[in-house]
């Protein structure tokens, strides 16, 4: 068993990655996954084609995440 207290705790800073909304139906998409440019969930409902989108950062998960600096064991905070 592990006799660290996890007193030397390190912060990791988690990444955000850029996601477009729709600014009709509220749908979050990465970029890449926009295959004419228009809303896919719009279209699916309403067979319009939906171009307006908002830019936003979007925390991969919910969690936090730090790194004890004395024996390098990762703890996850949920």
């Amino acid at each position: 068993m592990d006799s660290c207290k996890h007193t030397n705790l390190e912060l990791l800073i988690e990444k955000k990655s850029l996601k477009l909304r729709c600014l009709h139906c509220h749908l979050t998409i990465k970029k890449a996954e926009l295959e004419d440019g228009y809303c896919p969930e719009c279209f699916e409902k309403s067979g319009q084609k939906v171009y307006d989108f908002k830019e936003v950062e979007i925390k991969e998960s919910g969690t936090t995440r730090y790194r004890c600096e004395d024996c390098r064991l990762f703890i996850d905070v949920y």
